[in-house]
């Protein structure tokens, strides 16, 4: 949130949550007066996890799909990712930053986090690829503009402790 509030996205802006799941970034969101949030998770489970907390009669939009093949109707102004980046590797990268491209509207922001340098090599029985603030800001290149980076550890409900790296960017005009 503190990320959100560094880039000053506005209560009206169109967020979608790519890799959301059964996150609570959607209830902290609609807390805040949020009034266009988008979730989008391949697990229908963990999405009605997240509808069934949230209730319904709210301004979300809920898809069940997988990113990669995932065809985006509209532009959003944010894109938050945490934990989708670093699940992709090869040409997947390149399908991912396609659709950002093509998802975030043109002054529009993104708050991205994915395993930190001395982050787990393997989560979920999928291998991972880590990265540091600088990684993260090359791999978006020159169009946009890293405005906050911060490093996390985050504290997973089975007890273990996961370096993440964060950074909050701004496309350029």
């Amino acid at each position: 949130m503190e990320l959100l509030d560094l880039l000053g996205v506005a209560a009206n802006a169109a967020v979608i949550d790519v890799g959301g799941g059964a996150s609570t970034l959607v209830d902290r969101l609609l807390d805040r007066g949020f009034s266009d949030v988008t979730v989008l998770d391949q697990s229908p489970a963990a999405l009605n996890i997240s509808q069934q907390r949230v209730g319904e009669g709210r301004p979300v939009a809920w898809i069940v799909h997988e990113l990669l093949s995932w065809a985006p109707e509209r532009r959003y102004d944010l894109w938050h990712d945490r934990a989708v980046l670093h699940f992709l590797a090869g040409a997947e990268i390149d399908t991912y930053l396609m659709l950002l491209d093509r998802a975030l509207a043109t002054d529009g922001a993104i708050i991205l986090g994915a395993f930190a340098p001395d982050g787990p090599q393997e989560c979920s029985g999928l291998t991972t690829r880590r990265y540091a603030a600088g990684e993260l800001a090359l791999l978006l290149g020159a169009r946009f503009e890293v405005v906050a980076q911060r490093r996390e550890l985050h504290h997973t409900p089975g007890g273990v402790v996961q370096s993440f790296t964060w950074i909050a960017a701004r496309r350029k005009n």
